[in-house]
C-alpha cells in the first residue's frame, strides 16, 4: 500500500490533475532547482572521466602496478552499474527528495575520502561508494527536472539537463588533466567539494517532496541483473590483459553474463514483482531509446577516450591546447540541444530530426576517418563541432519521446534504465575500440615494417650496419619511431571509420519509433 504523499514544500500547491499541462511537482523557484539539480548532474558526469588522465600519478603514489590500478576506474563504474537499477524501488521506499539529498551529500563525502585516500585498498573501496551514491544523481536529476516542470516545457528542459550529461565527458579530461598538471592529482576529487556543497544547498532548500510507496524489492532481479552487468564489465576490464577467451578467467564471467542475461530477461518477464514494470518495456519508443541510448554511449564516450591520448601522443598537443581543441565539441552540443529542443515544442516529428542527428554524426566520422599525421587543427575543430551538432539533435528528441508516452510514476526506473544503457554502450564502447585499437597497431606495424627496405634508406641495409655503427643504430631507432606514428594513425582510422558504419546503421532505426509530434499533458496514471 502506497503511504500519503509528503507536504509539498512552502508555497508549492497540490499535484495537478492528471491531463493539464501543469507541473507534476510545482515548486516556487523553479530555476533555482534546475540549477542545482543541473550542478548535481554536472557532478556525476564529470568525474565518469576527469580521473582518468590521472592514473599514472596516482599508480606512483598509491605504489599500485599497471594491471592494479585499473580498478579505481574500474570500482566506480561497476558499483554505479550495480546501483543504478534499484533508483526507482529506493526513491518509492524512502522518498525521491530523501534520496537525492542523501546522495549527493554522499558523493561529496566519497570524492573527500578518495582525495584523502593513501592506499590502493582505500582508493579501491572509496571509488565504489561514490560510484554507488552517483548511480542515483542522474536518474533523479532527469525525472525531477520533468516532474517539476509542464509538460509543455519537458524539450526545454531536457535540453538543459542533457547540456552537463554531454558536456561533462568532454570537461572531464581537460580538466583532470589542468589540475593533474598545475596542482596535484588529489584536486581531481577535491574539485567536488565546492560544487558539490552549492548543489546539495540549493537541493535542500527547494528539491520538492514525493509520496512514498513501499512496494516489495525483487531481491531475485537484482541479483540477476547484479551478476549480469558485474560479469559484462569484468570481461570488458581483464580481457585485454589475460589475453580475451585464452583464459579461464573471462570464459567464467562469459557464462555468468549468458546466463544471468537469459535468466533476467525471463524473470523480469514472468515476475509478478519484477524489478521494473514490464509495460515499460512494451513501450516502443521507450524500448528503442535504451538501444539508441547504447549507440550514444558508444559514440561519444569511446571518440572522447580516442581523441585525447591521439592528439597529446602523435600529435604532440598539451593537456591545455588538447582541451581547446576539443571544447568545440560542447559547443555543437549547447547549439544543437538548443535547436532540438525549440522543434520539440513547436511540435516536429522527432524521428527525421534523430535520424538527421546521427547523420550529421556521421559525417563527422567519415571525416576524422580521413585523417593524417598532417592534419591541421582547424580541421580537427570543425569535424568536433559539426559532431557535436548531430550528437545534441539525437539526445533531446530521443529523450522527450522515451518519456512521451510512458506513466509519471515510471519516470524514475525509466531514467534510471536510460542511464544504465549508455553507461553500458559507453563501457562496451570504449573497451570494444581501446582493444581493436592494439591489435590494428600491431597489423599496420607489421604491414608497414615489412616495406621498409634498403630501397627506402641504406640504412636499414644490414650488410652496412659496421659502417653507419652508432648513427646507423639512430637511424634504426627513428625509423621505428616514425612506422609506430603512421601504425598507431592507421588504427585510429579504422576506429573512426568503424563508428562511422555503427551511427549509420542507427539512421534508419529511428523510423522505428512512434511519431511523437508534441509534448503534451501527462497520459493519466493507471489503475
Amino acid at each position: 500500500m502506497a503511504t500519503a504523499a509528503r507536504p509539498q514544500n512552502k508555497a508549492v500547491g497540490p499535484a495537478p490533475a492528471s491531463g493539464t499541462d501543469e507541473a507534476l511537482l510545482p515548486v516556487a523557484n523553479h530555476m533555482l532547482l534546475i540549477v542545482g539539480i543541473m550542478a548535481a548532474s554536472l557532478l556525476q558526469v564529470l568525474d565518469t572521466t576527469i580521473a582518468n588522465v590521472a592514473i599514472p600519478h596516482m599508480q606512483s603514489s598509491l605504489g599500485a602496478t599497471a594491471d592494479t590500478v585499473t580498478w579505481v576506474l574500474t570500482s566506480y563504474i561497476i558499483a554505479s552499474a550495480v546501483a543504478m537499477p534499484i533508483t526507482g524501488w529506493l526513491a518509492d521506499r524512502i522518498g525521491g527528495r530523501r534520496l537525492f539529498i542523501m546522495s549527493v551529500a554522499g558523493f561529496i563525502i566519497a570524492s573527500m575520502l578518495c582525495g584523502a585516500a593513501q592506499s590502493l585498498e582505500e582508493m579501491v573501496i572509496f571509488r565504489a561508494i561514490q560510484g554507488v551514491a552517483g548511480a542515483f544523481i542522474a536518474p533523479l536529476s532527469q525525472s525531477f527536472m520533468l516532474d517539476s516542470t509542464k509538460p509543455s516545457r519537458h524539450p526545454q528542459m531536457m535540453a538543459l539537463w542533457g547540456m552537463a550529461i554531454m558536456i561533462g565527458p568532454i570537461l572531464g579530461p581537460v580538466l583532470g588533466g589542468w589540475l593533474t598538471e598545475y596542482a596535484n592529482w588529489r584536486w581531481v576529487f577535491y574539485v567536488n567539494l565546492p560544487v558539490g556543497a552549492l548543489a546539495l544547498a540549493i537541493l535542500i532548500a527547494n528539491l520538492p517532496h514525493r509520496g512514498e510507496n513501499r512496494r516489495k524489492f525483487d531481491l531475485l532481479g537484482f541479483a540477476l541483473i547484479a551478476i549480469t552487468l558485474t560479469s559484462f564489465q569484468l570481461v570488458l576490464d581483464r580481457g585485454q590483459q589475460v589475453d580475451w577467451f585464452a583464459s579461464g578467467e573471462i570464459w567464467l564471467y562469459t557464462f555468468l553474463l549468458v546466463s544471468g542475461a537469459w535468466m533476467t530477461v525471463i524473470h523480469l518477464g514472468t515476475s509478478r514483482n519484477a524489478l521494473f514494470d514490464p509495460a515499460m518495456f512494451r513501450d516502443r519508443n521507450f524500448t528503442l531509446a535504451l538501444f539508441f541510448m547504447i549507440a550514444i554511449g558508444i559514440i561519444m564516450f569511446a571518440t572522447m577516450a580516442l581523441l585525447p591520448p591521439m592528439l597529446q601522443n602523435l600529435f604532440g598537443y598539451s593537456v591545455i591546447d588538447t582541451g581547446i581543441v576539443l571544447m568545440p565539441r560542447g559547443v555543437g552540443v549547447l547549439i544543437s540541444m538548443q535547436i532540438a529542443g525549440l522543434l520539440m515544442r513547436k511540435g516536429v516529428d522527432s524521428r527525421p530530426v534523430v535520424a538527421c542527428g546521427f547523420l550529421i554524426t556521421t559525417l563527422s566520422l567519415w571525416e576524422m576517418s580521413r585523417w593524417s599525421l598532417g592534419v591541421d587543427q582547424q580541421t580537427i575543430i570543425l569535424s568536433g563541432l559539426v559532431q557535436g551538432l548531430g550528437m545534441g539533435l539525437v539526445f533531446i528528441p530521443l529523450n522527450v519521446s522515451a518519456f512521451a508516452t510512458l506513466q509519471p510514476r515510471m519516470r524514475t526506473d525509466g531514467s534510471s534504465l536510460l542511464n544504465l544503457f549508455r553507461s553500458v554502450g559507453a563501457s562496451a564502447g570504449i573497451s570494444l575500440m581501446t582493444v581493436l585499437l592494439a591489435r590494428n597497431i600491431q597489423t599496420a606495424h607489421a604491414d608497414l615494417g615489412s616495406n621498409i627496405t634498403s630501397t627506402v634508406s641504406s640504412v636499414v641495409d644490414v650488410s652496412n650496419s659496421d659502417r653507419f655503427q652508432a648513427i646507423g643504430e639512430i637511424g634504426l631507432k627513428i625509423l621505428d619511431v616514425e612506422v609506430n606514428r603512421q601504425a598507431a594513425m592507421i588504427a585510429y582510422i579504422d576506429d573512426f571509420w568503424l563508428m562511422m558504419w555503427l551511427t549509420l546503421a542507427a539512421v534508419p532505426m529511428a523510423f522505428l519509433m512512434r511519431r511523437n509530434t508534441r509534448a503534451g499533458p501527462p497520459p493519466p496514471p493507471s489503475e
